[in-house]
């Protein structure tokens, strides 16, 4: 069965969901959007998502002309015309159609809300079970006083620019510093690592998106009694970690093994990673909101 996409209260066959090419979206990445996922039968954090989504929106000036709980009825409409218990829900709302102009006053009609809902597998899964080795790029995160990483928008080429170095180094994913060279972010995930006591993230400041799968980490973590240190670090604290791991709403939790060429820890997923997957996927399952009623 072809997939249907939901667009501006309407669905529409895949193949035929199309938006205009003026649309300021398209033309200058000028919107926002959000990644969310389906466990068996509910959606995992929801109401974090939407509202984040929101409170991006208000950053940079983008009225969404549909209330927080249409759209969450949006979403879940979404997923049952489409049948789908498991999946990957992508939320987008653009400025909506303008000229070739920047001017966001010439865009008329009003935003325009694009909701997919499809399968995904961003690792393959042995990962889960072996690690990933990863690199330092070159590419340094935005400046947070140019674009506020606290807005998910759609201007993604910062992070492409660093994926691009990482498939030429034949890998899955790469490690981002800021502009001060402190360690920031992977090109679509958050990083933690252990010290063999803490656990030790970034903190908002370097320039990072915070993300919900980030914050679901630290909750389990205070559940099982490991302390969470958010702070500036370097690459060299990464290389003499016990443990790593990337967090994110499509990678969930995954192992990393190496970084740069220096093996973290024994090489293996450790105890502690592998305590918060679990964890974590039997979260998945337990909390949510329905799908269907």
């Amino acid at each position: 069965m072809e997939r249907l996409v939901y667009i501006n209260g309407k669905f529409f066959p895949r193949s035929q969901a199309t938006i205009s090419v003026f649309d300021h979206g398209l033309l200058y990445g000028d919107g926002v959007f959000e990644g969310i996922r389906a466990y068996s039968g509910k959606v995992f954090r929801l109401r974090e998502h939407l509202e984040r989504l929101y409170r991006s929106a208000q950053v940079v000036s983008l009225e969404i002309p549909t209330t927080l709980e249409d759209m969450q009825e949006s979403v879940l409409e979404c997923l049952r015309v489409n049948d789908l218990s498991d999946a990957y829900i992508r939320l987008i709302v653009t400025r909506g159609i303008g000229d070739l102009g920047l001017d966001p006053r010439k865009c008329h009609g009003g935003p325009t809300t694009i909701i997919i809902a499809d399968a995904i597998e961003l690792y393959p899964p042995e990962l889960y079970e072996n690690g990933l080795e990863i690199i330092t790029v070159t590419t340094r995160r935005n400046l947070p006083s140019a674009l506020s990483p606290a807005v998910k928008s759609l201007n993604y080429l910062n992070n492409i620019l660093a994926k691009m170095e990482v498939n030429r180094a034949g890998l899955h994913e790469g490690l981002m510093l800021n502009h001060e060279g402190y360690v920031a972010e992977a090109t679509g995930d958050n990083i933690f690592f252990s010290d063999g006591t803490d656990l030790v993230t970034p903190p908002s400041s370097v320039g990072i998106l915070v993300g919900i799968t980030r914050g679901v980490v630290m909750e389990i973590a205070a559940e099982t009694g490991t302390a969470v240190r958010e702070e500036r670090f370097l690459l060299p604290d990464i290389y003499t970690a016990r443990e790593c791991f990337l967090t994110g709403t499509a990678a969930e939790i995954i192992p990393v093994v190496s970084v740069d060429g220096r093996v973290i820890g024994d090489g293996k997923p450790g105890k502690l990673t592998r305590e918060l997957m679990a964890r974590f996927r039997q979260r998945t399952l337990e909390e949510g909101a329905p799908i269907r009623p």
